[in-house]
């Protein structure tokens, strides 16, 4: 099964690429998304709405694991984020990809075993949790692997998924 984990955002869209084979996930690819700030949100908008498609093409996944908008602490981001995210579900939606949603405290919860886990934390149990040579620099690719593991070990939920 490959699944393409997202942390969606305008500034900046983390993805990974997950191959999981029985109980081995292999990261075949991550990335990021990055637009230009000083350009109207419509052009970065539009610029997630191709790069998303042109991922999805090259690497065509079976499902998407996205992370859910839950608390924001900085308020001036949430509706770009919002905005970003529904670019990207559409795109998901376009191309029949299931998706599925996790709160940053659930992905925590599911790939640490505890909600609130700081982001070291995660990086480290990404990093013993991957098949990769060497795993990204960027926080919001990270936080993309860490979402697509949430999914590939969410062993209730993808009961739920194939009922």
């Amino acid at each position: 099964m490959r699944i393409i984990g997202i942390d969606p955002g305008l500034a900046i869209v983390g993805y990974a690429v997950l191959d999981k084979n029985n109980e081995e996930n292999i990261l075949f690819a991550s990335g990021s998304i990055q637009t230009d700030k000083s350009k109207p949100d419509s052009k970065r908008l539009y610029e997630i709405e191709c790069d998303m498609q042109t991922i999805i093409d090259k690497y065509k996944p079976d499902c998407a694991s996205i992370e859910k908008l839950f608390y924001f602490k900085n308020q001036k981001t949430i509706i770009p984020v919002a905005e970003a995210r529904g670019v990207i579900m559409s795109v998901l939606e376009r191309n029949s990809i299931p998706i599925f949603e996790f709160t940053p405290i659930e992905v925590k919860q599911v790939v640490t075993g505890y909600g609130r886990a700081t982001k070291n934390e995660v990086a480290k149990i990404v990093e013993m949790s991957v098949k990769y040579k060497k795993l990204p620099k960027l926080d919001d690719t990270v936080d993309s692997i860490a979402i697509a593991l949430c999914f590939s070990r969410g062993g209730i939920i993808r009961e739920k998924i194939n009922a």
